[in-house]
């Protein structure tokens, strides 16, 4: 069973008097800027000048800077860029004035588990993976509460490694509720494997494949897109309450035993099968090799795709259905 860490487990005097460097002012970002701050922590931010989210930045009360000055102000950083940028800020701009006895911390481990980025042996690389979007980390923060957020060490020349990943939990208000210790390639492979099978891929194309079954066999779109995408997001707020088990107990007998009979014959053997293919593709590297070469020539297969997802009859559909529910408009996100 994994560790698990609290409140009492988590030293926060390990901060006094550093530094923590905050590279990159997205939603992640922000969260951490703030809780750290709030935390009592001194932070710096780093973010290009003139962005929205250096605006963003200096709104909040920061002076935002360049990572490399970040980088040599900064007895701690965290990189909270996108994986696909990450390597380049790093190698311009982190590298060059990385010194010994820093620490430099991710909150997914991409970049260090498929070698794009490479740090000296004399620095601490730690990891703070909050489960959770920054708007929330930040929410459940100010409400005295917290998300629970995933740690790692995969150097520690300082020996304190682990203890500044669970102090900067700590400040976000992870242990609050609980960090669970786990592995840079643990985390890393089973993030991919998760957005890949369930929460991404395997989710929407279970979408569009029932609403085109339903629509070809001349069922309404609308009524369609109801009973295979609107009303999912009951069940999975059902399922995230209370378990699947849990879940079941509030769904009809009929819904609970078609669920028990069917979805066997849906997830079957061979769906299965293809699961573990796509769990190897990112335990040996193939996926982060495809996805780093598609990033060096331009996406093309990734617009492509994106272009033709935008166009399929469900999100025409959906965008009308929408229109008639104004509770969805309180929903926000995005990367």
């Amino acid at each position: 069973m994994a560790k698990i860490y609290y409140d009492s487990d988590a030293d926060s005097s390990v901060l006094k008097g550093k530094t923590v460097g905050i590279i990159g002012y997205g939603s992640q970002g922000r969260a951490h800027a703030l809780n750290l701050r709030d935390s009592g922590v001194n932070v710096v931010i780093s973010e290009l000048e003139g962005t929205t989210n250096w605006e963003k930045a200096k709104g909040d009360g920061f002076d935002a800077m360049s990572a490399a000055e970040v980088t040599r102000k900064a007895d701690i950083m965290m990189l909270l860029t996108q994986d696909n940028i990450q390597p380049s800020v790093y190698k311009n701009h982190i590298e060059p004035n990385l010194k010994k006895g820093q620490a430099l911390g991710f909150a997914h481990g991409f970049s260090i588990v498929y070698n794009q980025i490479r740090p000296p042996a004399t620095v601490d690389i730690y990891m703070v993976a909050p489960k959770g979007p920054g708007d929330l980390v930040r929410q459940q923060y100010t409400e005295g509460k917290g998300v629970p957020c995933l740690v790692a060490v995969e150097q520690n020349p300082s020996g304190n490694a682990l203890k500044i990943a669970l102090a900067y939990a700590k400040a976000l208000g992870g242990t609050r509720c609980g960090v669970v210790e786990t592995s840079f390639s643990e985390e890393t492979e089973t993030d991919l494997f998760g957005e890949q099978v369930v929460l991404c891929g395997g989710t929407t194309e279970l979408i569009k494949a029932s609403f085109e079954t339903l629509v070809e066999a001349g069922y309404q779109p609308e009524i369609a897109y109801y009973e295979t995408c609107h009303e999912l997001k009951l069940i999975v707020d059902l399922i995230i309450e209370r378990g699947i088990q849990g879940m079941r107990q509030v769904i009809s007998d009929t819904a609970e035993y078609g669920d028990m009979t069917r979805g066997p014959r849906i997830i079957n053997s061979q769906v299965r099968a293809e699961m573990k293919k796509i769990l190897k593709e990112i335990q040996d590297g193939e996926f982060a090799r495809e996805w780093i070469l598609e990033n060096q020539v331009g996406r093309p297969v990734f617009n492509s795709l994106a272009k033709r997802a935008r166009s399929h009859l469900i999100e025409q559909v959906g965008e009308k259905m929408r229109s008639m529910m104004p509770w969805l408009k309180k929903i926000s996100g995005g990367k």
